[in-house]
Order: C-alpha cells, then structure tokens, then sequence
C-alpha cells in the first residue's frame, strides 16, 4: 500500500506579478479601476476643496453613502443572474414606510416594526422573482411594472405630499449617532485581528491542501495597508466634528458597523455557501446549471427575495436619516446611484462576475463624486453628467473585459 505526500507550492513574487498580468490580460480586472478611480477622486477633491477631507464631512459621506450601499449590496444578487431590479428603490421605501407606520402610529418596538418590514420586502421580493422564475417575463419589465406599483404604495401609505415622522432614539440612532471613542477603538482592533486570524488560516488551509498558495510577505503588506487606512479613519473619525460642549460629535458612526456587518454575512453567503455558487453558476451559464442539477428557477426566485430583504434594511437607514418617510423616500436617484454603485465597483451587468465589496468601493465613489462636486458649488445637473459618465465607463469597461475573457 502506497501514499502519496501532498506538497504544497508558495510562489515568488515574480510568479505572482506574472500571473496577476495574464489575468488583467485575460479580462480579470475585479475591482481595480473603481479603487483607482476612488484613490484619484479622493486626491482630485482634496486639493479642491478645503471642506472635503474634514472629520465632519468624512462622517457625512459614510452616512449618506449608507442607504445607497445596502440597495447596491442587495442588487448585486439579482446582477450575478444577469438580471435587474428597478423597484428596489421604491422597495425600500415601501418597507421604510412599515416601520415608520407601526413605531409612530402603533407604538409597536422598533425591533418588531424592523422584522416586519424585512417580512414585507421578502413578500416582495417572493412576488417579483416568482413572475420572473415562473412566468419567464423579462426582469425588466416585471421591476418596471413594480417600481410603479410601490410608487403608489408608497403614496397610499404616506399620502401625497405628506411625511410621517418617527422620533424613535433608537432607529434615529443608526444614522445620527456614533460608537464611543474607546468603542471605536475596540472595533477597529477586533476587525483587523479577524481579518489578519482569518487570512492566516486560509493560507495554511491552502498549503495543507497542497494548492497554490499565497507569498507570505504580500499578505503581510495587504494587511498592513488595510489595516493602516482603517486606523487613519478611526482617528479621523474619533476627533471631535462638532460643537461642544452642547453638541460633540467624536466616533465611527453606528451605521459602519451595520454596514460591515451585512458585507461580511453576504461576502460568506456567496463565496462559502452552496447557494453562492449555485448563484454564480446560473449567472455564469443558466442552462448548464440547469442540466446540472441546480434549481435554475428557485435560485432566480432567491436572488429577488435577497435583493428586496435588503432594499427592508436601507428603508430602515433612510427613515433614520431623514427621522422621516415621504412618497419620495427610495425615488428619485436613488436606484440609479445603487444600480451604478455595483457596476462601478465591479460587478458585471451581464451576470456571473462580482462581489459584495464592489457595493461598498462603487457605493463610496458615487457618493465622492456626489459630496465633493457639492463642494465645489456645482449643481445637481453636472453632478448627474459626471456619475453617468462615470457608470458608462464602467459598463464599458465591463463589455471590453467580458470579450477579453471569452477571447483567452
């Protein structure tokens, strides 16, 4: 009886240069152009504005970026099918207006109020994708028909022109208040021992399997450069940005850990779990899956009820934000800053490529572009011009990649 002893191989740096070549080369570009074109908007708007890089302005880009983040983060699913979902907006708005509803005029807790807007936006989102699965009609016109039907849910409940406030601390916290300055420090020193804990053993897993592995000292540098720029916005953030002693802003806002929280359950849902490769199986070729075994159908369904699951999440933070619901709350841009937000960030219109990350790098660049042209005094009209160039760039970075990839 023979064995045979698994070894495993670390790569030289001139391998892994060589390597991350052919794939650029072959139409891999991830994420790279949005954290280029983040790190060159950053710089552009620094030396433009004095007002940008201030503690105070650096707290109100995260959270206002926040809401857009969470719809960019739930459409993510529905694109990895090759699909769209044009009511997630208002979808949000819908769920938003529940809980408004049930805190304000029912007293209902805001945790009660907060699941049954999550058990809305999954009715939702089972209604859309079931059509969609079932019916076989084009998500487009199925999410068109539906944007315009929330729409009007959305002015039922509120009414035209009216507003429904809530003055619960506890959801008008998420968006306005911060961790305290030693908790913000805490925070900050638990995600970079995880993200280090967790790197470190997916490099030994690799090596006991005998697979490629990582070059020890580029993990090094990745976690130091991650965990560098996450402590100089920790200290940022934790420097006092308002008026004290009446009104003293010091802290990460509450609304980032919510943030992280909902990357890191997505990022495991699609890169750990049977349902996520399933999902990038049928974005990738839906009659192979099909022919393979996996339920083309129920995962398309799934996908929906996730993207509306979440629309529940940025209703919650823009009534937050807003300490209000109104027949606008999740219109106007809103869908088509999160729609830009996952295609910036990396994710393929055309299914089967992208990540929960590309929500949050596309999500913080839309909302640069927004917050530091603000700054300058241009009006909301060359604002539109330059995100929509900026998309269309990105779509067209998107097409250019994807025939790269079916070349090689």
């Amino acid at each position: 009886m023979s064995t045979t002893e698994v070894t495993h191989h670390t790569p030289n740096l001139k391998e892994i240069i060589h390597d991350y070549r052919n794939s650029l080369k072959a139409g891999n570009i991830g994420a790279l152009p949005a954290t280029l074109g983040l790190i060159a908007l950053v710089i552009i708007f620094k030396f433009s504005s004095e007002y940008f890089f201030t503690r105070g302005n650096f707290a109100n880009l995260l959270t206002q970026a926040a809401p857009v983040m969470v719809i960019a983060m739930g459409l993510i699913f529905v694109l990895l099918l090759g699909e769209i979902d044009l009511s997630a907006g208002y979808a949000s708005g819908v769920c938003g207006a529940v809980l408004v509803v049930l805190v304000s005029n029912h007293g209902v807790p805001w945790y009660w109020a907060l699941l049954a807007s999550i058990f809305v936006g999954v009715l939702l989102g089972t209604l859309i994708g079931t059509v969609v699965a079932r019916l076989g009609i084009p998500s487009f016109v199925v999410t068109l028909a539906c944007f315009l039907a929330f729409q009007g849910i959305l002015l039922l409940i509120a009414g035209e022109g009216g507003t429904i406030g809530i003055s619960d601390p506890a959801v008008l916290a998420v968006e306005n208040s911060n961790l305290s300055v030693t908790a913000s420090w805490g925070f900050w020193g638990v995600c970079v021992g995880l993200y280090t804990l967790l790197g470190f053993r997916r490099i030994l897993a690799r090596r006991k399997l005998g697979l490629k592995g990582e070059l020890t000292i580029l993990w090094v540098l990745k976690v130091l450069l991650i965990a560098g720029i996450s402590f100089a916005a920790t200290y940022l953030l934790n420097g006092e940005r308002g008026n004290p002693p009446d009104n003293s802003q010091k802290g990460i806002p509450i609304v980032v850990p919510v943030i992280l929280g909902i990357l890191i359950v997505g990022t495991f849902v699609l890169t750990r779990t049977t349902f996520g490769r399933y999902l990038y199986a049928v974005g990738g070729n839906a009659e192979a899956a099909r022919r393979s075994g996996i339920n083309v159908k129920q995962i398309r369904t799934s996908a929906f009820i996730i993207c509306s699951g979440l629309s529940a999440i940025a209703g919650l933070l823009f009534a937050s934000r807003s300490n209000s619901i109104s027949p606008t709350t999740g219109g106007n841009s809103t869908l088509l800053y999160a729609v830009g937000a996952a295609v910036i960030g990396g994710t393929s219109l055309f299914g089967g490529k992208g990540k929960m990350r590309d929500a949050i790098l596309g999500g913080l660049v839309v909302a640069v572009i927004d917050n530091g042209m603000g700054l300058l005094g241009y009006g909301a009209g060359i604002q539109f011009l330059v995100t929509g160039a900026v998309l269309l760039v990105s779509a067209g970075v998107d097409a250019v990649s994807r025939k790269s990839t079916s070349a090689s």
